[in-house]
């Protein structure tokens, strides 16, 4: 495969030479009938008198020498960090002091996979994940917040398959046996990202239009007194219950439903999913439901309070008004 950047491949480097040293041509008329330049022709001829064959083959785009590359120490620490705390390049940069795109450059260097591609308890390599090009920002907290539910398997006492490994005890995988599912109920403001999660036993509609009062109140003790609009995908208890209609028009908020089978309208909440999955629920190995049920409101403090979200550089709380 040529270089990227090749006017002539392999092939066509053969021909200028043989045209213009086998047939003793002018290299000009030659590099009028390849479509390159006198210049470009040129160094390959030269490249063939001086190293043979050799000389035609491709070669990386790399300098020879890089003086201003990040020191390898820093490398051997991004590394280690990362492999430490499994996050980004902006969190990376904030606790080492190293500019997040230098960051970037050294995983992308080191070929270290991205967070979406890994699972959060290993690290280890399963899958991809999609990704939209569609980005927006509401100008203010509480013009628009998302709302969603996560499902997330009950923990057995002594721990469950994380803990005592597949078909060890505690392995409740089938759902048959299993002792059922948490849903974790969350609301996050657009222009902030400011977040509230609560763990129920189910997603029904009073539970959910309870949830989203608590939640508006919770926003409200942080400076977000109102709230305008909330956007839910289409499930039922969202779209159809007389309980969330009755909450929504408490609050005087409207409801906006994102079109079916498009979740990542509702990207942001859909994100926040991910990092209480990453950062909470699997982080780290419980051995119990109600540990890991007492985990989640430090995280959200943390999360809303300490943790610097990628989008925003800063933590969400730096975004509102203080009260």
């Amino acid at each position: 495969m040529s270089h990227a950047n090749a006017r002539l491949n392999v092939r066509g480097r053969l021909l200028l030479i043989e045209r213009v040293v086998g047939d003793q041509r002018p290299v000009s008329h030659v590099a009028a009938e390849l479509g390159v330049s006198r210049q470009c022709a040129h160094r390959w001829v030269k490249r063939f008198r001086d190293e043979g064959a050799a000389g035609l083959v491709d070669r990386p785009s790399r300098p020879h020498r890089s003086p201003r590359r990040t020191p390898a120490d820093v490398e051997v620490r991004v590394l280690e960090l990362r492999r430490q705390l499994r996050v980004g390049p902006a969190r990376l940069g904030t606790e080492l002091g190293v500019p997040t795109r230098t960051v970037g450059a050294i995983l992308q260097r080191n070929r270290v996979p991205r967070l979406a591609e890994c699972d959060p308890l290993t690290g280890e390599v399963i899958r991809s994940s999609k990704q939209t090009a569609v980005r927006y920002e509401r100008d203010r907290p509480g013009e628009l917040v998302h709302m969603d539910v996560k499902k997330l398997g009950r923990i057995p006492g002594g721990g469950g398959w994380r803990a005592n490994g597949r078909g060890g005890p505690g392995d409740n995988r089938d759902r048959k046996h299993g002792l059922g599912f948490d849903f974790v109920h969350s609301l996050v403001d657009d222009h902030s990202r400011f977040a509230y999660s609560e763990i129920h036993p189910d997603e029904k509609g009073a539970t959910c239009a309870a949830f989203l009062l608590r939640a508006a109140a919770y926003f409200a003790d942080h400076g977000i007194t109102r709230i305008e609009h909330v956007m839910t995908d289409n499930a039922m208890n969202y779209r159809r219950s007389n309980d969330m209609a009755r909450a929504l028009a408490q609050l005087g908020a409207q409801h906006v439903l994102i079109r079916p089978h498009c979740p990542w309208q509702n990207g942001k909440v859909e994100r926040l999913n991910r990092t209480l999955q990453t950062e909470w629920a699997y982080r780290q190995i419980f051995t119990s439901n109600t540990e890991r049920a007492a985990a989640l409101a430090p995280f959200i403090e943390h999360y809303n309070t300490r943790r610097n979200h990628s989008a925003i550089g800063a933590p969400p709380t730096s975004r509102l008004s203080p009260t």
